[in-house]
């Protein structure tokens, strides 16, 4: 599945990029916001730019500009993002209330900035002089803006401090003219038309969000539970894995179980992105995927495991698990493993195993696989290899199946 994101400039005096605002984008075919539900956009957004294509790629260290609805800001969904990371920038839509200024005056003492997206000044409302004095950016659209509306709001700016931005610069002329009239950044098709920037992403199958959250915030988590939820969706897994990866929490180790991940991770950060995505999924319900290669990969992934407990005559390691889930994930995203590979923090004996080195865990993998197949002249030989009893390695099998079962059963109900 592929997944997008538009990002375009804002300039600032020298036309020097100060920072970019985000944009969601369903497709590459139509460089425009597409018809959906606003709430969706934002948090496909947000999960497109930080858990798909990773919000460093994006940023340049530059800050991001992001709308949120009205509900989001009620949800407190900017403040699960660093305040150096992103400016939040406020919908026209949004009417000011009382319930808005505290939820502005909340953000700007935990150190957010604001932005007011196409501001137009209201002065019926009695709450938006007091939206004002909270923001610390208003965005006028330059184009379509009325000349007297722009006038006005360039003087409340000034008298408050707030700076500008022009949005809908489409001329030198019309860039000059917003210098002028002492605007601090500028946007538009002048500078540079968004740019759409896309990757692959694992489509969301299981929906354990729910529990994961109530876990989550327990006095003590169950970090056991919580593995168990997320080694169950392929999907959550890969982007925790991505997450993991990023320059903000590189690991200086590899990593090779879902459990080591969510320690490193830590839980306050884990809890914060599965409330993402729960908002996400709420707004947006089921997606199309193939139920069939999720099943197959699951039942890998416990093959693996059970094989080696057999083999060790003890628990086994999580890597084996963790090669059987992943074994798929290059027909999941389209994309070849060795390129994936590159972006996950998996230590190295699970790539080569992935990728077709020998090694052991390719030995486990490589029998799983020919259960599935049914070749029975392999299995008969890696049996042999692997000193497996193959009465052992098919209840090993069906058990498998059973319990891949129980997950997608389960999913159904959901």
């Amino acid at each position: 599945m592929e997944v997008f994101v538009a990002r375009q400039p804002i300039f600032n005096l020298t036309e020097e990029v100060f920072g970019y605002e985000l944009l969601y984008r369903k497709d590459k075919k139509e460089n425009a916001f597409p018809n959906v539900d606003g709430d969706q956009a934002t948090t496909e957004l947000i999960i497109n730019s930080f858990l798909s294509i990773g919000i460093d790629k994006l940023s340049n260290g530059k800050p991001c500009f992001i709308n949120f609805t009205e509900n989001l800001l009620k949800l407190g969904l900017p403040t699960y993002f660093r305040p150096r990371e992103i400016i939040v920038e406020i919908l026209e839509t949004v009417i000011p209330s009382p319930e808005l200024i505290e939820i502005c005056m909340d953000l700007k003492a935990q150190g957010y900035r604001i932005a007011l997206d196409d501001f137009v000044l209201n002065e019926l409302n009695p709450y938006t002089h007091d939206l004002l004095k909270l923001a610390d950016i208003i965005k006028v659209d330059f184009l379509c803006t009325p000349v007297e509306m722009r006038e006005k709001i360039e003087v409340i700016a000034k008298d408050l401090k707030i700076e500008m931005v022009a949005e809908k610069v489409e001329t030198r002329e019309a860039f000059e003219a917003a210098k002028e009239r002492g605007y601090h950044y500028f946007q538009g098709y002048f500078f540079a038309k968004p740019v759409i920037i896309s990757t692959h992403d694992v489509p969301t199958y299981f929906h354990s969000y729910y529990e994961m959250i109530q876990n989550l915030s327990m006095t003590e988590p169950n970090i056991d539970r919580i593995t168990e939820l997320i080694e169950r969706d392929i999907s959550l897994s890969y982007k925790l894995l991505k997450l993991i990866n990023s320059p903000a929490f590189r690991p200086k180790q590899k990593i090779n179980s879902i459990r080591q991940a969510v320690v490193l991770l830590g839980l306050i950060e884990l809890q914060k992105w599965i409330y993402v995505l729960a908002v996400r999924e709420s707004s947006v319900g089921k997606r199309e995927i193939s139920q069939e290669k999720i099943h197959i990969s699951l039942t890998r992934a416990r093959m693996c495991e059970e094989i080696e407990k057999i083999r060790q005559n003890r628990p086994s390691s999580p890597s084996n698990f963790m090669t059987g889930m992943f074994s798929m994930v290059d027909s999941l995203l389209c994309m070849p493993m060795d390129i994936i590979l590159k972006d996950l923090p998996l230590e190295e004996e699970i790539c080569e195993a992935l990728t077709g080195k020998e090694n052991q865990l390719k030995d486990v993998l490589d029998l799983v696989l020919a259960v599935e197949k049914a070749e029975w002249t392999v299995i008969s030989e890696k049996c042999k290899e692997l000193t497996i009893d193959e009465k052992d390695l098919f209840k090993i099998y069906a058990e498998s199946l059973s319990w891949a079962n129980e997950l997608s059963f389960g999913e159904q109900l959901i």
